[in-house]
């Protein structure tokens, strides 16, 4: 086995990863092959790894309610003891049966962000309660949901904003992303200082600055005592690079972006080719 630098994997690797008490997964692009499913030999390893002592959870920008949802689908029901939502808004431990929501975005500004794209040729999305929620049907919407394997639902724009959500999401097709980047640099709110996140080649999405994957994690190992040094994550995408710096171990996909790469201790196989199983055997049972 090689490190990211191609060089024999280190002792100290092998060392940390004797501290592992917690082991979280992002699910697109990590957790799932390109068919949205989890293989058999990563279901094999996370069935192992819990039977040593080790608890797995999901770390995902998915809503909460559609990940839980989705665990039979994916074949790992009752092989999950904790869940990180909504890039860090949500946190679930099933093992201490405690949950907590936390900064969702008013109504207002959700308004502003959608008023400074309505030029663009996007579809505004709210992930919720298990539904994708948007406010016209369209064929980015569709694609979308087919991808996700979430249901969506088109509502009236000014009865749902009356209330607070987790997040906004911009679906739109993946050769416009270079776009949206650049007219993303314009908006400006006194309300939001957080930089929107590129979570997929079709998702861009704004949540309250305070949320973030890391600081859910470390939400989740403050109930039970631990430490980053205590947490193995694994991940792909740039919305993964922080997650990735903070764990006591973090491993990366093959099909990972260069700069999730560059924070990894380890770059496993890719998401179609069992990545985290092969990470599992190896180092931590």
């Amino acid at each position: 086995m090689k490190d990211k630098s191609g060089k024999e994997i280190s002792e100290n690797l092998r060392n940390d990863a004797k501290n592992i008490r917690l082991v979280m997964a992002d699910v697109d692009g990590t957790l799932l092959t390109n068919d949205q499913v989890v293989d058999p030999e990563t279901i094999k390893a996370i069935s192992r790894l819990r039977e040593s002592g080790i608890l797995f959870g999901l770390c995902t920008g998915r809503e909460l309610k559609s990940v839980l949802d989705s665990l039979s689908a994916w074949g790992i029901e009752g092989l999950v003891d904790a869940v990180v939502g909504s890039g860090g808004a949500e946190i679930a431990d099933l093992t201490l049966d405690r949950s907590v929501k936390q900064y969702p975005l008013s109504g207002d500004l959700i308004k502003k962000v959608m008023r400074h794209y309505a030029s663009l040729p996007v579809n505004f999305v709210i992930p919720e309660d298990g539904l994708l929620y948007t406010f016209k049907d369209d064929e980015l919407i569709k694609t979308l949901s087919e991808g996700d394997q979430i249901p969506y639902k088109v509502v009236d724009p000014d009865a749902f904003l009356e209330n607070e959500h987790s997040k906004v999401m911009l679906t739109f097709r993946s050769d416009l992303m270079p776009a949206i980047k650049e007219h993303s640099k314009s908006f400006h709110s006194p309300d939001f200082t957080g930089a929107p996140l590129v979570t997929a080649s079709i998702l861009f999405e704004y949540m309250d600055p305070r949320v973030s994957k890391p600081a859910g994690l470390l939400q989740l190992l403050n109930w039970h005592d631990w430490t980053e040094k205590n947490l193995c994550s694994f991940g792909d995408e740039d919305n993964d690079f922080p997650m990735t710096q903070m764990a006591g171990i973090g491993v990366v996909m093959e099909n990972g972006s260069q700069k999730t790469k560059s924070a990894a201790d380890y770059i496993t196989d890719d998401n179609n080719h069992s990545g985290i199983a092969t990470f599992i055997n190896e180092f931590l049972v």
